[in-house]
């Protein structure tokens, strides 16, 4: 695969041999069942602060029957949720935020460029351009499909409050879903 506008010089990126495959993501992000939007990570660099993985997409995603059945194209909020998922597998597994738990604090400059269809594979490349511990990151992002960029745009990525998520307001279920320490379970 060529450069050309690429984060990350995607022709240096061995698919073949992820780094970590959905096991190991659960590890990091607690999305589980449908809303788990990454199939693999395939590279990682903490010192340039970049990340690369991918979902390939069936026909058995929870969206295809009911958005554009005619024509199930991928929602973009769905592809916007898989490159935010991709940048949370990097700052948690890093510590880069200095938090137990990353949620989705906004995006900017987003582009839709071509359609995603179930049988593709829709890359994900992430560069973090600010860390601040503590309080925020920001990720410029790209969504690549064959060699053509499909989705780009900058995401930032907030510490959530789980000690308040998990108080004696909430029932045991939905303390679980945001518990860092019980995120394996299903």
């Amino acid at each position: 695969m060529a450069k050309k506008n690429y984060l990350v010089d995607l022709s240096k990126i061995d698919f073949d041999n992820p780094i970590a495959e959905v096991d190991e993501i659960r590890d990091f992000n607690p999305q589980r069942h449908e809303m788990e939007q990454l199939s693999a990570i395939v590279h990682e660099d903490v010192e340039r602060k970049e990340c690369v993985g991918y979902l390939d997409v069936t026909d058995h995603e929870f969206w295809v029957r009911g958005h554009m059945p005619e024509l199930p194209l991928m929602p973009g909020v769905m592809m916007l949720e898989a490159a935010a998922q991709m940048c949370s597998y990097m700052v948690q597994k890093n510590d880069l935020l200095n938090s137990a738990l990353v949620g989705f604090g906004g995006v900017e400059k987003v582009r839709f460029r071509e359609p995603v269809f179930p049988g593709q594979r829709l890359i994900l490349i992430a560069k973090l351009t600010k860390i601040r511990p503590k309080w925020m990151i920001m990720c410029d992002f790209q969504g690549v499909v064959g060699e053509k960029i499909v989705l780009e745009g900058t995401l930032k990525g907030i510490p959530l409050p789980i000690d308040q998520l998990s108080g004696p307001s909430h029932t045991t279920t939905q303390a679980a879903v945001v518990d860092p320490t019980n995120m394996t379970a299903n």
